[in-house]
């Protein structure tokens, strides 16, 4: 018998099963569609800077630990697989363009001062030099130690890894529903019955419906985030580039994503003609290069909000074998790391280093 079942093969859950496996645990993955082609393939793939000396809430703390563990997590990676994920501390900028933007830029800038990240204002001219395709901009700040990856490399590097350590990841298995026993859920019903020491619920946007079956509320909903994939001869950009919850996220081939929309649109993927619209528009005002620059393609992903901004992260209330890990919305691969790590202790009866109780399923909120 398996000694953990997990549900979702995203980055979350693929993370969680290699932690696993390189634990030397028994794992299966299962996955409704093709595993990694959901959210977590459809994100930019953007790693904030993050300081574990003045993290203090343990969401901070989870940040901490993933930024920490990313460039390992990226170099054992490759060493297992011989994939680049494309990982690079490339830095990031964080520009303003209209008078309130730039006040509430300031106070974020002192905000990053004090939780101990690397931050610098940048003149007119400094910005020109960092980034002559850039516009003018009312205010910009460098965070020299922002990183990035490429999503679909990271996923394709999980699953290779995750086989490649004895884990069966399996696609088109949807998990239907569960056999309980008393506190226990024997088996998850996906076609066949698989029974497993531990189940793991890591379904992203989709972990509401099964958590319903449990009758665990969660609160969890799809939020839809639309990309446009411009392609240039050569990069334009040397860093990523930030302006409010949309980005530039300029690749080493010449790609560059801009990024991205957030709606309520219940589990419908499909790209808009106005959000696409919205973000080529965003784009090409940030950096008119951009105008010349063939789009190579547009896609959406659904990304898996709470209602906090906290994700779900623990054992399942009632059920001694079932855990959580989902919810992450925009920083599902961001975290990913950390939440494999902490996890996995969790489910191997370690102790945890970060507090993981404000994470827990079933915290206050008034359901539907």
């Amino acid at each position: 018998m398996l000694d953990c079942l997990i549900v979702g093969g995203g980055v979350i859950g693929l993370s969680l099963a290699w932690e696993l496996a390189r634990r030397g645990r028994r794992v299966r993955v299962i996955d409704r569609g093709e595993p990694g082609r959901e959210a977590s393939w459809a994100g930019a793939g953007i790693l904030p800077p993050a300081s574990s000396s003045h993290a203090v809430h343990p969401l901070d703390q989870l940040r901490a630990l993933s930024y920490e563990l990313q460039p390992r997590w990226s170099a054992m990676l490759r060493e297992e697989t011989g994939i680049d994920d494309g990982y690079r501390r490339t830095g990031g900028i964080y520009v303003a363009r209209r008078p309130g933007e730039t006040a509430s830029l300031a106070a974020m800038a002192e905000f990053w001062r004090e939780e101990g990240i690397a931050v610098e204002r940048l003149s007119p001219e400094s910005l020109a030099e960092l980034e002559p395709a850039l516009a003018a901009v009312r205010a910009a700040y460098l965070l020299p130690d922002e990183a990035q990856l490429r999503n679909p490399r990271r996923l394709k590097a999980l699953i290779a890894a995750c086989q490649s350590r004895g884990v069966e990841v399996t696609a088109g298995c949807e998990a239907e529903s569960f056999d309980i026993a008393g506190a226990q859920v024997r088996g998850v019903r996906a076609g066949e019955v698989i029974e497993a020491g531990q189940v793991c619920i890591c379904s992203g946007a989709w972990t509401r419906r099964l958590l319903d079956q449990l009758h665990l509320p969660s609160g969890i909903e799809p939020i839809r985030g639309q990309m446009v994939m411009f392609r240039t001869e050569r990069p334009i950009l040397q860093r990523i580039v930030n302006e409010g919850p949309r980005y530039l996220v300029p690749r080493d081939d010449g790609r560059l994503l801009a990024g991205s929309t957030v709606e309520e649109a219940g589990f419908d993927r499909r790209t808009t003609e106005e959000g696409i619209a919205g973000l080529i528009r965003f784009a090409i005002d940030l950096a008119p290069a951009l105008a010349d620059a063939e789009i190579e393609r547009t896609w959406a992903g659904l990304r898996p909000g709470t209602f906090d901004g906290l994700p779900y992260l623990g054992r399942a209330p009632g059920l001694e074998n079932v855990f959580i890990a989902a919810g992450h919305f925009r920083s599902g691969l961001h975290l990913s790391a950390a939440t494999a790590v902490e996890m996995a202790r969790l489910i191997c009866s370690e102790p945890n280093q970060i507090d993981l109780s404000p994470f827990h399923i079933g915290r206050r909120r008034d359901f539907d």
